[in-house]
C-alpha cells in the first residue's frame, strides 16, 4: 500500500458495492499480514436499522467480508459489543446481520463475553477485548453521526466497543475525551471505512438521519476523525479527543484536499429526500434545486453546528446552474451566487466558514 495519508472516498447508495469499491481502491489485501485473521468492528451501539442514523449499514460489513473472501482470507469475523444496557446480539438481528452472518457463513462474537488483556495506556492500565487486540487486520466501520456528549463520534469512539462494560463506565467517569484518545493509541486499527450514508445529525441513538451517500476509508483512525469533523462542520474545540489522540501516537489529525482522492461525482448520490421536522426547520431559508443529497448534507450540518437561521436566502442544487442568485450558493452548481462556497460536495466546515463571514 502507498505511504500516502491518502482517504479514498465514494458516493452512491449501495453501500456493499461502495465497500467493495473502496477495498479495492486501497488495495486494502497488502493491510493482512500471512495466514492472518480480519476482525469487522461496526457499530451496532443499540438495537435499531441502520436507516435511522445510528448503526453501521450490513451492506458496509458484507462489501468488506466479500471483498476479503475474494482475495483469499479465510478467518474473517464481526466483533461488537453494544453499549450498556442493551444487548450485543438483539442489536445485530435488528440491524440484520444475523441473516448476514448466516450469508456468508461468518462467526458474531459479542465482546461482552470475551476475555480481555490489560493494557498500559497514557492514562494508565485499560482492559481491552482479546479479539480486538489478537486480529491480523482490525477493520473499523463506525458511523459519522453526532453524539449528546462528545458532539460527534467515529473511528476513534467506535472503539469503546472493544472495551468491557466495567470500562465503558470508568471512561463516562473519567469524562470521554481523554480515555477515548488513550483507547485509540492502544488498538490502532489497520483499516478505517467510515459510513456517511445517513448519520444522525445529533444524537448517537438516532433519529434525525442526515441522507449523504458517501462513504470513505483511509488507515488512520485519527484522520478519519479529523475529516470527519469537517464533514460535521465542527470545530477542533468541539471534538477535542482528536488531537489528544494524536498527542498520545494514535495518528495524525491533519489532512488535505490533496490527500482526497474521489472514486465517484456527488452526482452519484442521487438527489434528497423529505426532510424530517428537524432538517425541515434548518433549512426553511433554503431554496433546494435538484441538490444532490451530499451537498444538501453538507448544509444541514452547517446550518445545525451554527444553531440554524442566518437570516438570508440559500441556494443549493444543480437547478440554479447559471443562474444569478442574490443570496449564498452552496457548491458549485451556485457560483452565479452573490457569495458562495466552492466544493462538490463542500465540507459542512467550509459552509460554516461562509455562514459566519470568514470565507
Amino acid at each position: 500500500m502507498s505511504k500516502t495519508r491518502t482517504i479514498w472516498q465514494i458516493h452512491g447508495t449501495d453501500a456493499h458495492r461502495m465497500a467493495l469499491q473502496l477495498l479495492e481502491a486501497c488495495d486494502a489485501i497488502r493491510l493482512v499480514p500471512s495466514g492472518g485473521a480480519v476482525a469487522l468492528k461496526p457499530n451496532l451501539i443499540l438495537a435499531d436499522v441502520a436507516q435511522n442514523g445510528a448503526v453501521t449499514h450490513p451492506g458496509v460489513v458484507s462489501g468488506c467480508i466479500a471483498y476479503f473472501r475474494e482475495h483469499g482470507v479465510a478467518n474473517v469475523s464481526i466483533i461488537e459489543s453494544s453499549w450498556i444496557g442493551d444487548n450485543t446480539i438483539r442489536a445485530m438481528r435488528r440491524a440484520g446481520y444475523e441473516d448476514l452472518c448466516r450469508r456468508y457463513n461468518v462467526p458474531f462474537y459479542d465482546l461482552k463475553r470475551d476475555q480481555t488483556h490489560s493494557v498500559h495506556t497514557a492514562i494508565g492500565n485499560m482492559s481491552i477485548c482479546a479479539r480486538a487486540l489478537d486480529a491480523g487486520l482490525l477493520v473499523d466501520l463506525p458511523v459519522l453521526k453526532g453524539h449528546c456528549q462528545t458532539r460527534m463520534t467515529c473511528a476513534l469512539k467506535n472503539l469503546k466497543g472493544c472495551i468491557p462494560d466495567h470500562e465503558k463506565r470508568r471512561f463516562h467517569a473519567l469524562g470521554l475525551t481523554k480515555p477515548i484518545a488513550a483507547l485509540g493509541a492502544a488498538l490502532k486499527p489497520g483499516l478505517v471505512v467510515v459510513d456517511s450514508i445517513c448519520g444522525d445529525l445529533c444524537f448517537e441513538e438516532g433519529g434525525t438521519p442526515v441522507q449523504t451517500n458517501m462513504m470513505y476509508a483511509c488507515t488512520d483512525a485519527v484522520q478519519a476523525d479529523s475529516y470527519g469533523r469537517s464533514l460535521m462542520g465542527l470545530a477542533p474545540e468541539d471534538v477535542p479527543y482528536i488531537e489528544l489522540a494524536e498527542r498520545y501516537g494514535a495518528g495524525c489529525a491533519s489532512w488535505n484536499e490533496t490527500d482526497l482522492v474521489l472514486l465517484n461525482e456527488a452526482s452519484a448520490a442521487c438527489g434528497y429526500g423529505t426532510p424530517d421536522a428537524t432538517v425541515a426547520r434548518l433549512t426553511r431559508c433554503v431554496h433546494q434545486d435538484k441538490a444532490c443529497s451530499a451537498c444538501f448534507a453538507a448544509l444541514v450540518r452547517a446550518l445545525y453546528a451554527t444553531d440554524g437561521d442566518h437570516g438570508h436566502d440559500i441556494y443549493i442544487g444543480q437547478g440554479w446552474q447559471g443562474k444569478a442568485l442574490d443570496g449564498l450558493g452552496v457548491g458549485k452548481c451556485c457560483k452565479g451566487a452573490a457569495r458562495y462556497v466552492s466544493g462538490c460536495p463542500p465540507t459542512a466546515d467550509a459552509v460554516v466558514r461562509k455562514l459566519e463571514g470568514e470565507g
